[in-house]
């Protein structure tokens, strides 16, 4: 029996050049997959127009305080909430109600600049009235919603 044993020596150098090379194809290839895959959208493509979420107008919602009925008045555009204020507030109420204005006030500024009712700021003293507003701008909000999305 005759048998022919070959050896096959391998400079450690050209297994490391292999090994490295052989990583950067994987890498590449991972690459191209992540930026052509379907569905996925360049960066630097221009913007699409702004969605139709609202009718645009003023929507209000009345809002009872003790005897007394106060209105959330909701202005929105076609694609965001431009202002919230309190109409008809009478003197009474305000007197009343003291933290009324001004917690609608802190509220309608960080609705208007985030256009979301979530994640809002509000103090601890005024707890109560901030969350009795934002369930009065939410029902208005919801009067101004497109239902077809």
């Amino acid at each position: 029996m005759s048998s022919k044993t070959k050896i096959v020596v391998l400079r450690m150098k050209e297994i490391i050049y292999t090994a490295v090379f052989l990583g950067f194809a994987i890498l590449l290839v991972l690459l191209l997959f992540i930026m052509f895959r379907p569905g996925s959208k360049p960066k630097d493509a221009p913007a699409a127009s702004p969605e139709v979420i609202y009718t645009p107008g003023a929507y209000s919602t009345a809002l009872q305080l003790g005897s007394q009925e106060v209105n959330i008045e909701v202005t929105v555009d076609s694609d965001r909430i431009t202002s919230i204020a309190m109409t008809d507030l009478s003197d009474s109420v305000s007197a009343m109600y003291p933290l009324a204005a001004p917690s609608l006030q802190h509220l309608a500024e960080q609705i208007t600049a985030t256009q979301s009712l979530e994640n809002l700021d509000y103090g601890e003293e005024s707890r109560y009235t901030s969350q009795v507003l934002i369930h009065a701008i939410d029902q208005a909000i919801d009067k101004a919603r497109i239902d077809d999305r």
